[in-house]
């Protein structure tokens, strides 16, 4: 941000100094993962089936869409960003295709997240009484955006216990919706070792599964 002022400042008083890039060296910090324990993934689906809306549609979709990314390990936007065209549950594939820089992958699912995806679907409808093209929707025929994902995300955990209860709809600091990822990844791992199963040869096909564009890719 200095640099860009600086450059700007510079073309109205030549004699002003733009910082070399590398003056400060920086690192991007991530944020510590949070691995949750079943009983508290299964909290916060239960606690999301409460969230209120005008016709119930609200707790259906974030519960599903919440259960869908702990047992995937999806993205948040890839979550969302399915149609209904993506989600073939005759198959138990799901095709991802807004992924992370343009990638787009197949997903294979379990017979029970096909159970779950298709009561949602016959719920969805029957609330909606359309076919829609997005996958997940809330009322008004609205496909929820990242933002309102997070916030209810926020709103279950608050519920729970999970992060401190927020006035003024304030998010809060505490376990995040992205942790699923990390959790879905590390208990693959642990399942490995359990299973006498070697982690390095193994790992192509859990990076492969999450759309990583290397091995050495960490989000």
């Amino acid at each position: 941000m200095v640099r860009i002022f600086a450059t700007w400042l510079q073309s109205i008083d030549p004699l002003s100094e733009v910082p070399p890039q590398g003056l400060i060296p920086g690192k991007l910090r991530r944020g510590r993962p949070y691995i949750y324990t079943e009983e508290q993934i299964a909290k916060i689906i239960a606690e999301a089936t409460r969230l209120p809306s005008s016709y119930g549609l609200r707790g259906w979709t974030c519960s599903t869409l919440f259960g869908l990314i702990a047992v995937t390990g999806l993205r948040v936007s890839e979550a969302i960003g399915l149609d209904e065209k993506d989600v073939d549950l005759d198959d138990a594939v799901l095709t991802v295709r807004r992924g992370k820089n343009g990638k787009s992958r197949f997903v294979p699912i379990s017979a029970c997240t096909v159970d779950r995806l298709r009561v949602y679907r016959a719920e969805r409808n029957r609330i909606l009484g359309v076919n829609p093209s997005p996958f997940f929707l809330f009322e008004g025929n609205q496909r929820p955006g990242d933002c309102s994902i997070r916030y209810n995300f926020a709103k279950v955990c608050q519920c729970i216990g999970l992060r401190d209860r927020q006035d003024f709809h304030k998010h809060g600091r505490g376990p995040r919706i992205h942790d699923l990822r990390h959790t879905f990844a590390v208990r693959t791992i642990i399942d490995w070792y359990r299973n006498g199963l070697d982690p390095d040869r193994e790992m192509i096909k859990l990076s492969t599964y999450l759309g990583h564009v290397s091995l050495s890719s960490v989000e």
